[in-house]
């Protein structure tokens, strides 16, 4: 079934923080963009996060920039406010904890107040490229529709998909279905008649779709 997501996601948008550690490679931007995305559309995070590195792409100049510069850089996203504060907090600890470094390990990233897992696996896959599974509401919803884990939380997706899916597959899982996500397997009305792995998938739970 990855087989075939990977030769048909060519003609899909990849997720926007694929996008950027594609282009920039740099963690302390998949960091930051990811704390962006929670919660908004793909599309404002893709303007919001360059206008917001245009103007500091690094922990201090972050800080320099202060709190109400960057709600006014990143707004639309969801909880502007909220996530200008969370961003100086996390390059107040970047700077006196990790040397101004993101650090490259899941357990260090969710020392950070404001990191959960979704996050702290995007920075490590995406901008490392080790081993993590980045789970959010695609992941979970998909993983569970085809039958591959059984699971009522993404908390407990994570932990299931580790024991389910081979190794290799960990980084790619997350970019993939959510591009299949976001158009293809939808949430209430899936577009079957579209999808490549239909075939092979059980539907567990669809009860409508196109």
């Amino acid at each position: 079934m990855l087989r075939l997501l990977r030769r048909a996601a060519k003609g899909w948008n990849a997720p926007v923080m694929a996008l950027e550690a594609a282009e920039h490679g740099d963690p302390f931007r998949v960091l930051i963009g990811c704390i962006l995305s929670l919660r908004t559309r793909d599309e404002t995070t893709a303007e919001a996060a360059p206008r917001l590195f245009a103007e500091a792409s690094t922990p201090q100049a972050m800080l320099n920039l202060g709190e109400d510069a960057i709600a006014r850089l990143i707004y639309p996203v969801g909880f502007y406010r909220t996530k200008a504060a969370v961003i100086v907090g996390i390059c107040r600890e970047l700077i006196s904890r990790f040397g101004a470094s993101v650090p490259d390990s899941i357990d260090a990233l969710l020392t950070l107040k404001g990191v959960g897992r979704k996050t702290a696996n995007l920075v490590v896959t995406q901008a490392y490229g080790k081993p993590g599974i980045c789970v959010d509401t695609h992941v979970h919803r998909i993983s569970n529709r085809w039958g591959l884990v059984r699971t009522r939380a993404p908390d407990e997706t994570e932990t299931a998909l580790r024991k389910a899916l081979p190794r290799r597959y960990w980084i790619e899982y997350n970019s993939l279905l959510v591009a299949f996500g976001q158009t293809i397997c939808q949430p209430l009305s899936p577009w079957c008649s579209r999808c490549p792995v239909a075939d092979l998938c059980p539907r567990l739970g669809v009860t409508r779709a196109r």
